[in-house]
């Protein structure tokens, strides 16, 4: 359903290229594990398919292709009504990324009011508390009236998991969402991501430099480096068949009890 061809992304105020040459794909309902080491170039892979660079300031060459349409440099109308719709993403802040202001319950509905005007406000806040059901927000009632601060930071993850698939979009762009989380809620929203994937088939890009998260979600697993994807296969021969120095130098990085990677 979706398909990078060749991507390329170069900032111009940098002299090299934040991405050199990317071609990944995902599946209908498939979990992808994007993984690499900050500054590799995972973020800026899935700003360009969400279309958030600014394209004044880079220059973009390659495709990017969600069921057949090119997005890479479609014209702004095209990717507002895809942004929020078609495709949801989830940042790593979720304080930083509500705003302090608004209570959760108009946040998570945005992507409806812009995408489905139509809707009376009565269905739109059913769908809203549905979504926040969906991800298992303790007493959505409460929690639709609250304001970010008032919610825990896992609590705060949720809604924002439940602002980015309040709309069902076919793709879900996850860029480290557990990263601020300690490991109990981490475990938690893991699970809750794969609870997503089963039931509504959504398909996801999973980022993340955490690689024993990505072990746990995905069924397959995509390595760049400084810009470049070194490897690409399923999880289980990436994590027990490393191909690439690189791959094999950050699996052996994994820290356990022991002081080894145990398989």
């Amino acid at each position: 359903m979706l398909e990078i061809q060749d991507l390329h992304v170069k900032f111009h105020s940098r002299d090299h290229e934040a991405v050199g040459g990317v071609s990944l794909r995902i599946d209908d309902g498939e979990i992808l594990g994007l993984v690499g080491e900050s500054g590799s170039g995972k973020s800026v892979t899935a700003m360009s398919i969400a279309g958030l660079l600014p394209r004044k300031q880079c220059a973009l060459r390659g495709a990017i292709l969600l069921d057949g349409q090119d997005l890479l440099l479609a014209d702004r109308s095209i990717l507002r009504r895809m942004q929020g719709n078609r495709i949801g993403v989830v940042f790593q802040e979720p304080m930083s990324s509500m705003n302090p202001l608004l209570r959760v319950g108009v946040q998570v509905g945005e992507a409806l009011r812009i995408h489905q005007p139509e809707l009376r406000p009565e269905a739109r806040r059913a769908l809203v508390l549905q979504a926040m059901a969906d991800v298992e927000l303790p007493n959505p009632e409460e929690c639709y009236r609250k304001y970010p601060h008032e919610l825990s930071g896992g609590q705060q993850q949720r809604a924002m998991i439940a602002a980015a698939i309040v709309s069902r979009p076919s793709l879900l762009l996850l860029d480290e969402p557990t990263t601020a989380l300690d490991v109990t809620i981490q475990a938690q929203i893991l699970e809750l991501l794969k609870k997503l994937n089963a039931e509504m088939g959504m398909s996801m890009l999973f980022i993340s430099h955490n690689l024993n998260v990505v072990r746990k979600l995905c069924a397959r697993v995509a390595v760049m480096q400084k810009g470049l994807l070194v490897e690409t296969g399923s999880t289980d021969d990436v994590f027990h068949r490393p191909q690439h120095p690189y791959t094999q130098r950050l699996i052996a990085s994994i820290p356990t009890r022991h002081g080894r990677e145990v398989s």
